[in-house]
């Protein structure tokens, strides 16, 4: 069989046209063959054949195509790093750009899973070397051969996906919005409300965890406290620390230990703190602020941790700070204590929440109203703000395509994992709290597995009490 070609790409401006037969006919000899033989299966090889059984079970007779995704321009001929979706991870554990899982339909029930996958580049026409992803200039790629050994799946070249999606008969869906490609490839074979429900139905595939996702989450958060630890090692006590030295430091952990930051990483001093998506990251960490550091590392098999501490920045809390951090570290023993199985989903957010109105109504700022009034009608939600904490996994806001009733509405079960997050952030411009309120900001946030009879703290290693806190940073020298 004929391999698939496409045209070499040159640079319109480059330095550089085209190449003398000579040189072409160089380019081609003298490579040694580079063939991995007897691979090992990847680990999680096994846990992903279970979980695209379960999407074929759900989807009997139908032509299933999730796509990895194709990589996105930053600037003229640079591209973003590439993170392929998720699902598609989730299915296959391959990490490729323009990867495409294809599960076709055996008959009334079953699947034939297939993934699609760029092959090595050639030697023979020159593309290894003169095309701007060949692998003398994006890296060596497995083969497909070795691809089906590691990720234990018959692979094909994706230069043949379109024409056999084209060619494909029967009803199909399509996880929309990562290969554009892949999808004019069967416009007019698909329907929007259809697609939409089976990417609600493989969001949902990842609302419980197996051990596999677990052990990975449970090392994200470990590399994620030694991150933490360093963030303090370099924080000066009394001296002015850039907020982008804080965000380098945490981002050498993660690129040592793992993938990358699972999230653009939050390092707000003094008032930044009190925006809750702080992750412009100029400002500066001084003596007397606290620092809120939000941060998460993403392992090399894309799941990731999702940690918040609150530090002062000189080793010590005054004692109003202090009096706004045990407030909120109250709120999360609340939440934590509400998170297990058979509870509903929403039970930890009210547990934290009631607790966060009961201490700002004590301090007098809702005049004669009652916390219970005050929770009632939401005026604590000036101070909070946010939601209480999502799923956490593959996304660090996981699974949130997935059905309502089986996730918010629903019930905790054991597997699933979630962030307990609560805060209180009093903004620097807000005339309704005393003075001394304004510019602080306070959030305590862990990683919380949902075991058969209660919970466990996944990233339990990083201090939480106001004691604690200021102990570690004099035992690392902050």
């Amino acid at each position: 069989m004929t391999e698939p070609t496409e045209p070499i790409k040159y640079r319109k401006n480059g330095l550089t046209r085209g190449v003398t037969e000579e040189l072409a006919e160089n380019m081609k000899q003298g490579w040694a063959d580079t063939e991995r033989h007897g691979l090992e299966p990847i680990p999680q090889a096994a846990h992903t054949e279970r979980r695209r059984a379960a999407l074929s079970a759900a989807f009997p007779g139908e032509l299933l195509v999730v796509p990895s995704g194709n990589p996105k321009v930053r600037a003229n001929d640079t591209d973003y790093p590439f993170r392929p979706s998720s699902d598609y991870c989730y299915l296959t554990g391959d990490q490729s750009q323009d990867g495409v899982l294809v599960l076709e339909p055996t008959g009334a029930s079953g699947h034939r899973a297939v993934v699609y996958l760029r092959d090595r580049s050639r030697t023979d026409n020159g593309e290894f070397w003169l095309d701007g992803h060949g692998e003398l200039w994006d890296g060596r790629r497995d083969s497909l051969t070795e691809s089906e050994q590691l990720l234990g799946l018959p692979c094909r070249d994706v230069r043949t996906v379109r024409a056999d999606l084209a060619a494909a008969a029967g009803p199909v869906r399509v996880l929309r919005g990562h290969d554009a490609g892949v999808e004019a490839a069967l416009r007019d074979r698909t329907e929007a409300d259809q697609d939409a429900e089976f990417e609600v139905f493989l969001s949902g595939l990842r609302l419980v965890k197996d051990e596999f996702e677990i052990a990975e989450l449970r090392f994200a958060c470990d590399a994620t406290a030694r991150g933490f630890e360093d963030v303090v090692r370099v924080l000066g006590t009394d001296t002015e620390t850039p907020e982008r030295l804080i965000e380098g430091t945490f981002f050498l952990r993660a690129r040592i230990e793992g993938n990358d930051v699972g999230y653009s990483t939050i390092a707000a001093a003094g008032p930044h703190a009190t925006t809750l998506h702080w992750v412009r990251n100029t400002g500066q960490a001084r003596p007397g602020d606290l620092l809120l550091l939000d941060a998460g590392v993403e392992t090399n098999n894309l799941y990731t941790a999702d940690v918040t501490r609150t530090l002062p920045v000189s080793g010590r809390f005054t004692d109003l700070q202090r009096k706004v951090y045990d407030a909120v570290f109250s709120a999360q023993e609340a939440g934590i204590a509400a998170v297990r199985p058979g509870a509903d989903f929403r039970d930890f957010h009210h547990a934290a929440q009631r607790e966060l109105a009961e201490h700002l109504t004590s301090w007098g700022l809702f005049g004669d109203l009652t916390a219970d009034k005050v929770y009632e009608l939401g005026l604590h939600r000036r101070f909070t703000l946010a939601g209480t904490g999502h799923m956490l996994g593959i996304d660090v806001h996981d699974c949130a395509h997935s059905r309502t009733e089986e996730h918010v509405d629903g019930q905790l079960l054991p597997g699933m994992v979630l962030t307990v997050e609560p805060g209180i952030y009093f903004q620097p411009n807000d005339l309704t709290v005393p003075e001394e309120y304004r510019g602080i900001g306070v959030r305590i946030e862990d990683d919380i597995l949902v075991t058969e009879d209660g919970n466990e703290n996944l990233s339990a290693a990083l201090p939480r009490r106001s004691d604690e806190v200021v102990a570690c940073g004099a035992g690392l020298g902050g």
